[in-house]
């Protein structure tokens, strides 16, 4: 970060960590334990990588890009100057997060460290967040508690269900040729199912351990009481409720979605889905299931887009319709995750791939004539990417124009004349 400077650091920052991450998952995989789930370093290091090349983005955005260059999002996170040793280290490897996260923003965590989080904030007269009053440190104890409450649950259904339903026993031999396709349908719903809660509990405690330090708190909802979610990891019943593929993704893994998002999705101009799944894969490890989950990812992402896009809007109203329309995509998106991330936990590529041949590659077969037949819209993000440089291009052009007319008219009248013509073009441009 600081040899090489604010207009390239968050690409080299990027390459750096994200190789070092591979060769740490890389000798753990092939050289130690292939197959087990083990709390080593290579965890740690998944969140500091995180955290790396975040700060790297946010500063890059904060010291280098002009803020109508920026999302909203991104001006929000900018990081407007270089974090001292001792802030870079806090960041990186506080004792709340540094086993199991969740990842937070720069911002909000140096927020918290000074104590600002319990501010109440109001947008000033520039623009910028002036401090109105502050209010009493709210307690989160009771935050604190539902959330052990649901630690306790998950690791007890984990214990007790996840053993009696593994995953593998989709690609039993003997379950394959003898179950219907119902029982296969159904089996394969609740084995995916019993294998989450272990990611309920992790994820959670480390969620209750963040807010027990006194850090999370995002505000006060509209009845007063205080909302200790800004770092949780996911919301369980939108999880399971999910109606679309987008639903269940924005839900599960919050903060590595965001990270995403920020690092990948927004700053790509050539397929931003395929290659954010594709980082994702590359974080995760190197086992060939992940590869395997993300890849279908994208095709079921790219393929439930297109059918929400070109029906949804045909199943508004009446309520009842709606409520047909709500139970079948529920259906058919409970199906389609579980198909999706079932190498995700088989990891090695001849069991997931004798899972897909036995299910005949059907939905794979079913995203790609989804694609193929459906006419797919352009994506907001594309349209306010065109905009945005449509307007930086605008300003630009307007910037010359003025510098070109103060060196070309020698007199003062003319001048005038062409400052009020460049005042005029920035203000239609501002409306």
């Amino acid at each position: 970060m600081i040899i090489i400077g604010v207009e390239n650091m968050h690409n080299y920052c990027f390459v750096f960590a994200l190789g070092y991450l591979t060769v740490c998952q890389v000798t753990r995989v092939y050289i130690f334990d292939y197959g087990q789930y083990s709390a080593d370093f290579s965890g740690p290091m998944m969140i500091i990588t995180q955290k790396i090349t975040s700060l790297a983005c946010e500063i890059h955005d904060g010291m280098f890009r002009k803020d109508e260059e920026l999302t909203s999002s991104q001006r929000d996170l900018a990081v407007r100057r270089m974090p001292s040793l001792l802030e870079y280290l806090s960041y990186n490897c506080n004792f709340m997060g540094i086993l199991a996260g969740p990842l937070c923003s720069y911002k909000d965590y140096i927020t918290f460290i000074e104590g600002r989080s319990y501010h109440i904030t109001q947008s000033g007269e520039n623009g910028k967040e002036e401090t109105q009053y502050e209010r009493t440190e709210p307690s989160p104890n009771t935050a604190v508690v539902q959330k052990l409450l649901v630690c306790g649950l998950s690791l007890l259904f984990h214990l007790t269900i996840c053993t009696t339903l593994p995953v593998e026993y989709n690609i039993d031999e003997h379950f394959q040729a003898t179950a219907s396709w119902p029982t296969k349908i159904i089996y394969l719903y609740i084995s995916l199912l019993a294998a989450r809660p272990k990611y309920y509990f992790a994820w959670t405690l480390a969620d209750a351990i963040n807010n027990a330090a006194g850090f999370g708190f995002r505000g006060y909802d509209e009845n007063g009481a205080a909302r200790w979610d800004l770092i949780s990891n996911l919301r369980i019943q939108q999880i399971e409720m999910s109606t679309s593929f987008k639903m269940f993704l924005d839900n599960w893994n919050i903060q590595t979605a965001l990270w995403l998002k920020r690092v990948c999705y927004e700053r790509t101009s050539f397929s931003p889905t395929i290659q954010t799944f594709i980082l994702s894969a590359i974080w995760h490890g190197v086992y060939p299931g992940y590869y395997l989950t993300f890849l279908t990812g994208v095709l079921m992402t790219l393929a439930a887009r297109a059918m929400r896009n070109n029906f949804r809007h045909y199943f508004i109203e009446p309520s009842q319709l709606k409520l047909f329309y709500d139970v079948i995509t529920w259906i058919v998106t409970q199906v389609a995750i579980s198909y999706t991330v079932v190498p995700f936990v088989l990891l090695s590529i001849k069991p997931s791939l004798t899972f897909y041949s036995s299910w005949y590659y059907c939905l794979h077969i079913l995203g790609i004539l989804v694609l193929l037949l459906l006419p797919v819209k352009k994506t907001q993000r594309r349209k306010n990417t065109h905009e945005n440089i449509q307007l930086s291009q605008s300003k630009k052009f307007d910037e010359g124009e003025n510098s070109l007319g103060q060196n070309s008219f020698s007199t003062t009248n003319n001048v005038c004349n062409q400052n009020q013509e460049i005042a005029s073009r920035h203000s239609s441009l501002k409306q």
